[in-house]
């Protein structure tokens, strides 16, 4: 009898473009609804946001905004150049078509909609954004672990985490970020941790690492963030990767980064599976430390192949281990 895989409930964020307060009353119920956050901009401002590190699964923008049809669709191309990995969806009034449409506006528009159609935008999210199962104990052991990792490596913080998300974007956030490969007969792909260097440096000059004072430079701080995701991915394996032999063929894809725009590509469509952590200081002195993990299954994922390494309950009735009293 094949096992039950059961699936986390995971969340999106989404920028919004909206001016109509009615419809965005309307669009705030929908994405409620639908695993999604609600995310808002000064129009003056949207373009910054969106050239900044936030994490993004989609866009929704108002074919009328800034009082505009003509200039709704232009600020989709802009959208769609700065963002081109974002589904964007776009509300109309009078129809949820994108025929009338150049082809340009087209390709760069994912789903048309209007207010009172809104919920056939539903299986569109989730074959654009949660397009991927990711299991509850894969996602909730990913927490646990690399917190654990993190009070190892951190002393005098406290670590705290947010509810895991599903990004789509490509943006690497600060300057620091490593990578290493994760490989199993269930997933082949990579983790990526992400922080800013100045931070990072700020708390091993207060004494809050392993590394001496005197080593707070950017060398130094490399091996903190490599030690942390060493110790993540030994982790990783020893509780989710099984000792059998890897199946199938060992394909690779070429890995981009552009340095000036902040931005990683791993060849591949799929979103990723985001874990945000706030190292806080408890004397209050060192200003906190924010890390992003990133996972990207861009090789293989068969979710139905998952299973954790721990003992399973009936494992230790039968060896005594454990008994009911």
């Amino acid at each position: 009898m094949p096992i039950m895989l059961e699936q986390a409930q995971l969340i999106s964020k989404v920028l919004v473009l909206d001016e109509e307060p009615d419809c965005s009353l309307r669009i705030k119920a929908f994405c409620d609804n639908n695993n999604l956050v609600c995310l808002r901009a000064q129009s003056e401002n949207v373009m910054a946001v969106l050239k900044s590190n936030v994490d993004l699964g989609a866009i929704f923008l108002s074919e009328g905004y800034r009082d505009n049809s003509a200039e709704g669709l232009s600020f989709a191309r802009q959208i769609h150049e700065v963002r081109p990995e974002l589904p964007i969806f776009l509300r109309r009034k009078g129809s949820d078509s994108v025929d009338d449409l150049a082809e340009l506006d087209k390709r760069t528009i994912t789903q048309a909609y209007t207010i009172t159609s809104i919920d056939k935008l539903a299986p569109v999210i989730k074959a654009s954004i949660f397009c991927l199962v990711y299991p509850n104990g894969l996602v909730r052991g990913i927490t646990e672990i690399t917190k654990a990792a993190l009070e190892s490596q951190f002393k005098g913080v406290d670590v705290s985490t947010e509810a895991p998300y599903i990004v789509r974007d490509r943006i690497i956030y600060g300057e620091l970020f490593t990578l290493i490969p994760l490989e199993s007969n269930w997933c082949r792909g990579y983790m990526m941790l992400q922080t800013q260097e100045q931070p990072l440096i700020r708390f091993v000059e207060m004494e809050k690492t392993h590394i001496a004072t005197g080593g707070a430079n950017f060398r130094y701080i490399n091996h903190v963030l490599g030690e942390v995701t060493n110790l993540v991915w030994g982790s990783f394996k020893n509780r989710f990767v099984s000792c059998e032999p890897i199946e199938g063929s060992q394909s690779q894809v070429p890995i981009i980064v552009n340095h000036l725009h902040h931005y990683i590509s791993f060849g591949s469509e799929d979103p990723q599976l985001c874990f945000k952590y706030t190292l806080t200081d408890q004397q209050g002195d060192a200003p906190s430390l924010v890390l992003y993990q990133r996972f990207v299954f861009n090789l293989s994922w068969s979710p139905d192949k998952f299973k954790e390494n721990e003992a399973l309950v009936e494992d230790l009735f039968d060896s005594g281990e454990l008994e009911l009293f």
